[in-house]
């Protein structure tokens, strides 16, 4: 069985992730629906090593079997994949998440206009959130190929690994790989300040070390796009805020309060008419937000987003209920997505 085949058939049939272990026939991931592809042999363990030998080299190898963690940026044809090799049981498990060989617009995604007027802001600090699948990296290319085509800037990208390629525009586009171009997203953004950077794009804060640079990195006057696995943007902000210690919280609700400019928190639902459809929340930071964050009234965040539509702000779970109202969802997608499902027939 050839690897490169099964990735090719995966894009073809317009999945959005390849499972490949062994015991099982490669199983592909459609519309957020996991099965089984048609007509494909169960895989054996010498299948899963000899993809290993086709897709990494000697070095990579080596470090997949040291650590038994291992991710790959790989492309075939005109598609992109960001792969995940592991171990389960002392087997190997390889999945593959398909990336479209065309950089998504903000249009292509149904972005809300005020997502715009942020990326146009010269600084700040706008973070996307949401489960993993949601399609957080496809929001982030898609507001790096906005700034790409509408401003000079010098767009620095530390992403693990990198996925969608950019083609530089008006702006200068500098991607960099974690493993291969830096060692750590906290190393990298240790020295980025000496690379010129305008807008700084992180694929995923991951730690303390990481949050902290990132939110310094916003205060000496650029535009930093990061994402977190959080469900909310009050979850985001108490996330932000509790993985520091006790005695440095103060000081982050000050900063946070100051360089955040938005967050966005999606979710990918099943659409009636096929495929997927996101549903997003939207926090604005304005002053009423950024003093409930210094004062640490992370709950009363949601109310401030209901109150604040006037400036593009809205919940979640208003998104969902108009996506159901519209008939693009149906009731028990929109009920099993909402924290109030008492406010879908209010």
């Amino acid at each position: 069985m050839d690897i490169n085949n099964l990735l090719q058939l995966a894009a073809e049939k317009k999945a959005s992730d390849l499972h490949l272990l062994v015991g099982q026939q490669p199983i592909l991931r459609i519309d957020g629906v996991l099965s089984e592809a048609e007509g494909l042999p169960v895989l054996t363990a010498p299948d899963l090593q000899s993809f290993v030998e086709v897709l990494l080299n000697k070095e990579q190898a080596a470090t997949f079997l040291n650590k038994r963690d291992f991710d790959l940026g790989y492309q075939v044809g005109d598609y992109r994949y960001r792969i995940n090799f592991s171990y389960a049981q002392n087997n190997i498990v390889i999945v593959a998440r398909v990336i479209s060989n065309l950089s998504p617009t903000l249009e292509d995604l149904g972005m809300p206009s005020v997502i715009q007027k942020l990326l146009d802001l010269p600084q700040g600090f706008i973070l996307i959130t949401g489960p993993t699948g949601c399609g957080k990296s496809t929001t982030l290319a898609a507001m790096i190929n906005y700034i790409n085509k509408t401003r000079r800037s010098n767009i620095v990208t530390l992403e693990d690994p990198i996925e969608y390629v950019f083609t530089p525009e008006k702006s200068v586009v500098v991607q960099r790989q974690l493993g291969t171009d830096m060692i750590s997203f906290a190393a990298g953004l240790k020295h980025i300040l000496r690379q010129d950077p305008n807008v700084i794009m992180l694929g995923e804060m991951r730690d303390l070390e990481s949050i902290a640079a990132a939110v310094t990195l916003a205060e000496t006057g650029h535009l930093v796009l990061a994402t977190l696995h959080t469900y909310s943007a009050a979850q985001t902000i108490d996330r932000i805020i509790d993985i520091f210690p006790p005695y440095q919280q103060g000081q982050i609700k000050s900063q946070l309060s100051n360089v955040l400019s938005g967050i966005i928190s999606q979710r990918l639902l099943p659409r009636l008419s096929g495929g997927r459809i996101a549903a997003r929340g939207v926090l604005i930071n304005n002053a009423a937000v950024a003093n409930l964050i210094r004062e640490g009234k992370i709950a009363q965040i949601s109310t401030a987003i209901e109150t604040g539509s006037n400036v593009g702000m809205i919940t979640l779970d208003k998104h969902i209920k108009e996506l159901y109202q519209t008939g693009e969802i149906d009731r028990e997608v929109a009920l099993n997505n909402m924290t109030d499902t008492n406010m879908l027939d209010a």
